[in-house]
C-alpha cells in the first residue's frame, strides 16, 4: 500500500499514517477491526471539511466497519426542528461523501451501543473523545484518541501505528482517586469526571468508588473526563476489565492518591451551570442516550405535558428500538422529541432562538457555552424535566 500497489488513495493514507507513527516512535503498523470518525457536522468542519471528504471519495474506500460521529442535524426531521435548508443540504453532502467510500451513514458517539462493539484487547481507531474513553476503559479494547482524519485514513488501510494506548504498559494508571461519596444520579458522576479531568489532563486516573456506577454512568464519567481534560482511558476498581491488572503492577504502589469529597462534587455541579433560570430547551443524550435512559425519560413524562422543548438525542438505531418499545409515543405525547444522529454540541442550536439549554451532561455543559454562546443549566434528568412540565 505504501508503495502504491493498491492505488493512489491507499498510498496517500499509508504515507500519512507512517509519518504519524514516526512522530510517536511507533515500531510498526498493526491491523485494526473498526474505526469511528469524528469531524462530521458541517458546523465543525465547514466547507474545507466537505471538500476533503468529497476529494477523498474519488481515491479510496474503507476496508472495515466504519461509523461516523453525530452530524449537525437530524436528517429526517431537520425542518420540524427548525434547522435551515442551506445547512442541512451541506450536511447531507458530507454524509453522502463518507458513504461513497463505504462508511456507514449512522452518525453516533455511542457506536458500541449499536453493534460496533470491539472485544477485549482488540485494536481499533476511534476519534470521538467519549467513545474513545468508553471503548478503552469499559470494554478494554485499544485505541488512541485519534483525530477524525487519522481514524478515516486508518479505516482506508485497515491499520494504525502501534503507539500510545495500543501498548499494554502504556495503559497503566497514573494517579489514584479515592472518592468519598455515594453517587445517586448521573449529574453527580459527571461532576466527578469533570473535576478529575481538570486535574489529570491526559493522564490515566484510577478510581476507588463505593459501588459499581453502572454502564450508563460509566459512559457519562468518561465523557466528562475527556471534555475537561484529555483522558482517553480510566480504571475503576473491581469494575473495569483492566483494573486488576493495573492494581497488580508494581508501579501502582508508588502512585499519588487524591481524595475526592462531597464538597468537590457539589461545587463542581454548581460551577457547570451558567444561570439559574428555567431553560428554553432541555437536551438529554450527550453521549447519545441508551435505550434504558430513554425508558427512564418516558417513565418521568408519563401523564405529563411539557411547557418547554425537550430533545433526547440518540442514534437512529436506538430511536427505532424506542419506537418499538412504545417509549417514543409517550415522549412525543408529552411534547418531547427523539432527535436522531445529532446532538446539542454539534448542531447549530444557537440559530434556533434558544437562549438557555438544560443538560444533565457535564460534557454538554462544558461545550454548549463555548461552541454556541448559550447559557446552560446543569442538573439531573429528574429535576430538568420537573422544570419544564406541568
Amino acid at each position: 500500500m505504501y508503495n502504491g500497489e493498491y492505488g493512489e488513495g491507499k498510498a496517500e493514507a499509508m504515507e500519512i499514517l507512517v509519518s504519524l507513527g514516526k512522530i510517536y516512535e511507533a515500531e510498526k503498523m498493526i491491523p485494526i477491526t473498526s474505526a469511528q470518525v469524528s469531524g462530521v457536522s458541517y458546523k465543525t468542519i465547514g466547507d474545507a471539511g466537505l471538500d476533503f471528504v468529497v476529494d477523498l471519495g474519488t481515491k479510496a474506500d474503507v476496508m472495515l466497519e466504519t461509523m461516523l460521529n453525530p452530524a449537525g442535524v437530524d436528517i429526517d426531521n431537520w425542518e420540524e426542528l427548525g434547522f435551515s435548508e442551506e445547512f442541512t443540504s451541506k450536511q447531507i453532502d458530507i454524509i453522502n461523501g463518507y458513504e461513497s467510500i463505504g462508511v456507514m451513514s449512522t452518525c453516533t458517539c455511542t457506536p458500541y451501543l449499536i453493534g460496533n462493539t470491539p472485544m477485549l484487547n482488540e485494536h481499533v481507531a476511534w476519534s470521538e473523545s467519549s467513545a474513545v474513553c468508553y471503548v478503552n476503559s469499559v470494554i478494554g479494547a485499544r485505541t488512541n484518541r485519534e483525530g477524525g482524519p487519522s481514524a478515516l485514513l486508518a479505516a482506508i488501510v485497515g491499520r494504525t501505528p502501534y503507539y500510545g494506548n495500543h501498548i499494554p504498559e502504556n495503559r497503566l494508571a497514573d494517579i489514584i482517586f479515592n472518592v468519598e461519596y455515594d453517587f445517586s444520579n448521573e449529574a453527580e458522576i459527571g461532576a466527578l469526571g469533570y473535576f478529575v479531568g481538570q486535574i489529570v489532563n491526559d493522564k490515566k486516573p484510577y478510581f476507588k468508588l463505593n459501588s459499581n456506577p453502572g454502564r450508563n454512568n460509566l459512559k457519562t464519567l468518561g465523557a466528562a473526563l475527556a471534555s475537561s481534560g484529555a483522558v482517553s482511558l480510566y480504571h475503576v476498581e473491581n469494575v473495569t476489565p483492566e483494573a486488576q491488572y493495573v492494581k497488580n503492577n508494581d508501579s501502582f504502589k508508588e502512585l499519588e492518591t487524591i481524595t475526592v469529597t462531597e464538597n468537590d462534587i457539589l461545587n463542581t455541579m454548581n460551577s457547570l451551570s451558567s444561570t439559574d433560570k428555567i431553560p428554553d430547551l432541555v437536551c438529554l443524550g450527550c453521549p447519545h442516550a441508551s435505550i434504558s435512559e430513554i425508558q427512564k425519560v418516558a417513565q418521568l413524562l408519563k401523564g405529563k405535558k411539557l411547557v418547554k422543548d425537550l430533545w433526547i438525542c440518540t442514534s437512529n438505531a436506538i430511536k427505532s428500538v424506542a419506537i418499538q418499545c412504545g417509549y417514543a409515543e409517550i415522549i412525543e405525547s408529552a411534547g418531547g422529541k427523539l432527535v436522531a444522529d445529532t446532538c446539542m454540541v454539534v448542531a447549530p442550536v444557537e440559530e434556533l432562538n434558544y437562549e438557555i439549554i438544560g443538560v444533565n451532561s457535564a460534557k454538554a455543559a462544558n461545550y454548549v457555552p463555548n461552541m454556541g454562546g448559550l447559557d446552560v443549566v446543569y442538573d439531573t434528568v429528574e429535576n430538568l424535566i420537573d422544570m419544564i412540565t406541568k
